[in-house]
């Protein structure tokens, strides 16, 4: 789906001098914002042409209280991915450029629908639904040290170009599904799911910096990437390991296998996207950035 809003800004800012005539006001920039669908786990790419060279570096894009950063894709022609959270609430939001120096340069108003999610319902062993006192230590470290990376994106981007698929098999597993493990109601699933034969190459979507890569008490053998600008895959279940922290790896390198690492009930490969601080569906964004 697409919306596009055209600004009218002040004749002052976007006037075109017409020898022996008046100022006469060129075309105005255009705010272009375009999603899969405008719902709860979606990515907007958000689109700023204007006629005139204008500097847009340092611009950021505002959003449901969270800013992102841009970047330059052509002379006049800047970008942002914004991330719409699993739990952002239905309603009417402003989506909104604006200048290093604060001046709003464009913005435009976008209607979040509310979202219906399957529920999925699985046995696991119970030791991943309630976990025994002496994993407790292990998993509040492990989830700090998660929430640590996610908090420090690379402020480059190192991404371009399509995101490409990371196992050749279809997704079987719906993002923000409701879970039920064990008869026991847990978060929602922030991920989607490939039933992928175990022992299947797994492939990085998007270049980027490896930040985290090792086994993780309920994501199994896991591999974070830093995309770079508040991008982030998290790839889980791996039987093993391909990839090193702080290495940087190109779209289409393996780092890793399909396995059944972590709490599973068979072998597959989950593929989990922050954006923003957003948890966003993956597919999302290989809409977008087709």
């Amino acid at each position: 789906m697409r919306a596009t809003v055209t600004l009218v800004l002040a004749a002052a800012v976007w006037a075109t001098a017409v020898p022996g005539a008046s100022l006469q006001p060129a075309p105005a920039p255009t705010l272009d914002v375009r999603t899969r669908a405008w719902r709860p786990g979606e990515v907007l790419r958000v689109e700023w042409s204007t006629p005139n060279a204008v500097d847009g570096s340092g611009a950021i894009v505002r959003a449901f209280g969270r800013s992102a950063p841009t970047y330059r894709i052509a002379d006049r022609r800047i970008q942002a991915l914004v991330g719409v959270d699993l739990d952002q609430a239905p309603g009417e939001y402003e989506v909104a450029l604006v200048s290093a120096a604060g001046q709003v340069l464009a913005a435009s108003r976008i209607t979040i629908e509310p979202a219906r999610f399957t529920t999925r319902t699985l046995t696991v062993d119970p030791g991943f639904v309630n976990p025994p006192k002496a994993a407790l230590a292990r998993i509040r470290r492990e989830s700090a040290l998660m929430a640590d990376v996610f908090a420090r994106p690379a402020a480059s981007r190192f991404w371009s170009g399509p995101v490409i698929r990371p196992v050749p098999h279809e997704a079987n597993g719906r993002f923000g599904s409701r879970s039920v493990f064990n008869g026991e109601i847990r978060n929602p699933h922030t991920g989607t799911d490939f039933l992928s034969p175990a022992g299947t190459a797994i492939l990085a979507p998007l270049a980027g910096r490896i930040v985290v890569a090792q086994d993780l008490y309920f994501s199994g053998g896991t591999v974070i990437i830093d995309h770079g600008l508040g991008l982030f895959s998290l790839l889980a279940h791996m039987s093993r390991i391909d990839a090193t922290a702080g290495h940087t790896v190109a779209a289409g390198d393996v780092v890793g296998l399909v396995g059944a690492t972590g709490r599973v009930t068979g072998p597959h490969l989950h593929w989990g996207m922050r954006l923003g601080g957003a948890r966003v569906d993956p597919l999302a964004l290989m809409d977008v950035l087709k």
